[in-house]
């Protein structure tokens, strides 16, 4: 299916935070690489990631995520700094994640949940920025999440601990790797907010959405509206 087909369609905005392994990227050990992604768009069929390494139609990949579980699955399109993924699991399978779906979507618009953290997380809604390295070379990232102290990205490129290195604008150094990605401690703690999205975000690298008609959706408030047949 094509994204403009899938933007027509119903299907649930929710953004949550993923990973996933392409079969044909590794790393210099011979180990699959692992990348950090985030879902725009889910359906019991299909969902739109912004992803740092897009892949080709057609790649099989596996993902996991926090609110979903883990999925199998093929790219059957591709954007600007993301993907549309088909979802492979059995009938029993699709209904189950329906109805975790609606449940998701009504979860969405309840303001008691709070981040505990001593700096919050931000969560920009373009994910798309650049890595400038000690060299003066630019990277194009994605930024997983970030605080007024730091930020947690994803990219092709894999540093060492200690690089220094800017996301966007703010100057840091890599403190800690994992599986999808790598931490990175800004030098100056951001001021706000404000100053730290208006930092990290690169203008250059963020992805273009295909400016297609997407019909005003009311909230999906049962399973059968997704057509499980």
């Amino acid at each position: 299916m094509s994204v403009a087909r899938f933007l027509k369609q119903r299907a649930v905005r929710i953004q949550s935070v993923g990973s996933y392994t392409l079969g044909n990227w590794y790393d210099p050990q011979g180990r699959p690489r692992c990348f950090a992604c985030r879902t725009t768009r889910v359906s019991p069929f299909r969902m739109l990631l912004d992803a740092p390494v897009v892949g080709r139609i057609g790649d099989r990949l596996t993902s996991y995520f926090r609110d979903f579980g883990k999925f199998d699955g093929e790219i059957s399109d591709t954007i600007h700094g993301g993907f549309l993924l088909e979802l492979a699991m059995t009938r029993a399978q699709r209904a189950k994640f329906a109805e975790k779906l609606v449940w998701l979507e009504k979860r969405q618009k309840d303001p008691t949940v709070r981040d505990s953290r001593k700096d919050a997380r931000f969560v920009p809604n373009s994910p798309h920025t650049a890595l400038t390295l000690a060299d003066g070379s630019s990277v194009p990232c994605f930024l997983i999440d970030a605080s007024l102290s730091g930020a947690a990205v994803s990219s092709e490129f894999q540093p060492e601990i200690g690089m220094p290195l800017a996301v966007g604008s703010c100057v840091g150094r890599v403190i800690r790797l994992f599986p999808d990605g790598f931490a990175v401690r800004f030098e100056e703690r951001m001021g706000t907010a404000v100053e730290l999205e208006r930092r990290v975000i690169t203008p250059p690298w963020r992805p273009t959405r295909p400016k297609l008609y997407v019909p005003d959706q009311r909230p999906i408030e049962r399973v059968q509206e997704f057509h499980l047949l």
